[in-house]
């Protein structure tokens, strides 16, 4: 582009050096033997034939006189009849040219008409002001009429002593033109030829020489035009390329996520999962029509393998993340078998298309089952405390029951489904890690999970390290959410978010005032117990918490036996009184915390 500029530059648009010019738009060409005084170089005229510009883009040809030069305005120049045509710009020519008869008006010479076409005298006269624009006043006549009385308007005039002789042409005077012409430089031939010229810098200063034109000007509008052409073009061109590049490096990752996707899978091959082709995805799901759930990390859809076997397809986002969480959940799931964890039956890596295949489950997840008791789809105090004994069995299950430890990081009320039997099963592994069983701790570079269940510890290294105790938090609050029939956060305010402490809890267990009213003593003492339970698995420090095959002892044990864990917003425990609530400025709680870096 700027080589393009350059070029531009070159070609005009600067003032070109012995070239070419004008004053205005519509004004006469100026080129040799005239040059612009004060912008052309001298050489780059002929002696006497200076023009100006004024500021209105006027050309204007001055002769000297006294008291003051004459100035004319230049209409049009004849370079191969070497004619000018002038007027007089406030429009009173014969006044000027009664000052030009009497001056020197070299080199140029009045131009005189052939004798057989034009024999006429042509009168001056004096007039007042106040009865013509022009106090000098030009009138001509026939020569056989001499001294006829030519028009009733001149009586208030006088006649001037000065005529003009019938020799010279000057019929268009009355019309403000008059006509010059110049002998010397005679520049016809190269005018003939189509050629310009120019002294001969070298010989006589009367000798001209020819030379080619230059290439024409290019105009300010079109230089414009043509710069702002450019200068889009290029821009756009820039977005193409840009556009190109971000598509070539977003395909070259997709490559090398697919790369290291089968890499995976071969280690995988010898538990011999059913992989499908999106083509096998789209006749199981008939077209992806019965959209059931979709999450942060896809969405699922309802199938048939058979007339007998539902399944449920999870459609993984291809625009989103690097893959890792289908690495990780088909990892994860490939290797359990576990009544309540939710059974892998096989997956589909086709290409971009990313989705796992696994039982369908009619009943859905335990969140539509959440709620006060005199809802219509409450299961029932025994039914819940079987659940939540089964969840954590699962649970129990993924800490110790596989070869390497697995920590889910999501357990959630939507993350358990229910089977027809209102079997629980624990789904969703996209945020799960594998660790080492004598490894304690793991090392995590963000915030994982659902807000409202994630530990404390994830968010800052303040309240202790990041291990398997994080899935006894949320397990903790998944089962005080069922106890008290609602959710424990509060998104309502978009600036802050409230996470919400259950302090109705210790009234519960303490025989004060009850959230919740519960006539049957059974009923009661199930409550109790997963009150007791879910808030031992909350406790804020990590190792305050009891491992998860405790959690299965206490909710299979007897709830009279179990103790009551200390409240963080007791009066003699912390000032914050009979504070309800925690409120926690969600900006604050993602972004103001240490990062603990994670560690493959």
């Amino acid at each position: 582009m700027a080589v393009l500029l350059l070029q531009l530059s070159t070609m005009g648009v600067c003032h070109n050096e012995c070239g070419e010019s004008r004053c205005g738009r519509h004004g006469p060409r100026i080129r040799f033997p005239f040059r612009l005084k004060h912008i052309d170089p001298d050489h780059c005229g002929y002696p006497g034939f200076d023009l100006t510009c004024t500021h209105n883009h006027h050309t204007l040809l001055e002769f000297p006189a006294l008291p003051l030069p004459i100035k004319l305005q230049v209409n049009y120049i004849d370079y191969t009849s070497r004619y000018i045509s002038v007027s007089d710009p406030e429009n009173c020519l014969p006044r000027q040219f009664l000052r030009l008869n009497h001056s020197s008006i070299s080199p140029f010479h009045f131009l005189i008409m052939p004798d057989s076409l034009y024999f006429s005298t042509i009168y001056f006269f004096n007039c007042p002001p106040n009865k013509f624009s022009c106090p000098i006043y030009a009138a001509m006549s026939a020569s056989s009429v001499d001294g006829a009385v030519l028009s009733s308007t001149l009586i208030f005039c006088t006649k001037l002593n000065e005529t003009i002789p019938s020799s010279f042409g000057y019929t268009s005077l009355p019309q403000n033109e008059l006509g010059l012409w110049w002998s010397k430089p005679n520049c016809s031939e190269c005018e003939a030829q189509g050629k310009l010229c120019k002294l001969n810098t070298i010989g006589s200063q009367d000798v001209i020489q020819c030379f080619d034109r230059p290439p024409k000007p290019i105009s300010k509008m079109r230089y414009v035009a043509i710069v702002t052409g450019v200068s889009v073009g290029s821009i756009v061109l820039l977005l193409h390329l840009l556009a190109f590049f971000k598509i070539y490096r977003y395909f070259r990752s997709k490559g090398e996520d697919q790369a290291r996707l089968e890499r995976f899978l071969q280690d995988y091959r010898a538990l011999k999962p059913t992989r499908f082709s999106y083509a096998d995805l789209s006749r199981i799901t008939n077209c992806f029509r019965d959209k059931i759930g979709e999450g942060a990390h896809g969405v699922v859809f309802r199938g048939k393998l058979s007339n007998k076997i539902l399944v449920a397809v999870k459609m993984f986002n291809n625009s989103e993340g690097d893959g890792q969480e289908f690495i990780s959940e088909v990892g994860t799931m490939a290797k359990i078998h576990h009544v309540n964890v939710a059974r892998m039956l096989g997956f589909c890596a086709d290409g971009f298309h990313r989705a796992i295949v696994y039982n369908f489950f009619s009943n859905g997840s335990l969140q539509k089952y959440i709620g006060p008791p005199d809802m219509e789809n409450f299961l029932g105090w025994e039914r819940l405390q079987q659940i939540t004994l089964s969840i954590a069995k699962g649970i129990e299950y993924l800490h110790y029951g596989c070869d390497n430890r697995i920590l889910h990081f999501d357990i959630n009320p939507r993350n358990v489904l229910l089977d027809d039997h209102f079997i629980p099963k624990i789904t969703d592994f996209g945020l799960a890690k594998l660790c080492p069983k004598n490894q304690s701790t793991i090392s995590v570079t963000a915030a994982k999970g659902t807000l409202g269940y994630i530990a404390p510890e994830v968010f800052s290294r303040n309240f202790g390290n990041v291990s398997y105790k994080s899935d006894i938090y949320s397990f903790g609050m998944l089962l005080l959410e069922m106890v008290g029939g609602k959710k424990n956060i509060d998104m309502s305010d978009e600036e802050r978010c409230q996470v919400l402490y259950p302090e109705w809890i210790h009234d519960l267990i303490e025989g004060r005032d009850m959230y919740i009213q519960i006539e049957d003593e059974g009923d009661n003492r199930i409550v109790k117990k997963l009150a007791l339970v879910g808030l031992w698995c909350i406790q804020w420090h990590p190792v305050n918490r009891p491992s998860m095959k405790t959690v299965v002892q206490m909710l299979e044990g007897e709830g009279d036996k179990l103790k009551s864990p200390p409240n963080p917003f007791d009066s003699t425990t912390s000032s914050m009184g009979t504070r309800k609530n925690t409120s926690v400025p969600q900006r604050h709680l993602i972004h103001g915390l240490e990062i603990i870096h994670e560690v493959e």
